[in-house]
């Protein structure tokens, strides 16, 4: 069998990990207000938005409220509705930069449901092309991410500014 070294995979696993989690990520994001370091490409009055840095396709975003519960119900009509009209924009943007096929959006509830980060919401849009699913990941077990999170943060940063809100 051969063997595909990931080095970076180690962070993720220690970052996530029960014991190593001393703080909420996304709570730490929201306080932080480094933008450009943590990839936050819009802020608004219930949420932000940030560029998932283990993406599982090019442009994957998660849409994440300031409010730190893991419980959709415990989001006010008012937070639903920014959470759910962003991610709208978030789409258009991604539209006019990278032009994708479909989208996945959801969010994962729970350890079991598939959440790396259980104790804070987050939505995720995962942008989604005809043949994206290729031989790497089917006989590798690999994911191609076809562009670096720099460049993809500032094309964001700078349509999120140029679609409707």
């Amino acid at each position: 069998m051969k063997r595909l070294y990931s080095p970076w995979r180690s962070v993720y696993i220690k970052t996530f990990s029960e014991k190593g989690r001393k703080s909420c990520l996304f709570c730490r994001i929201k306080k932080e207000k480094k933008d450009r370091q943590n990839f936050v490409v819009w802020r608004g009055k219930h949420c932000y938005v940030v560029l998932n840095l283990f993406p599982y396709n090019s442009g994957h975003l998660m849409v994440v409220p300031y409010k730190h519960t893991k419980e959709l119900g415990e989001l006010s009509n008012e937070e639903s509705a920014e959470v759910f009209g962003v991610s709208s924009r978030c789409m258009k943007a991604l539209n006019a930069i990278s032009a994708p096929h479909g989208y996945n959006l959801g969010a994962n509830l729970g350890r079991v449901a598939g959440a790396g980060i259980e104790q804070h919401l987050h939505f995720h849009i995962v942008p989604r092309w005809n043949g994206d699913t290729n031989f790497m990941p089917v006989l590798a077990d690999t994911k191609i991410i076809s562009e670096e999170l720099k460049g993809l943060w500032r094309k964001l940063k700078r349509e999120m500014g140029r679609v409707d809100g």
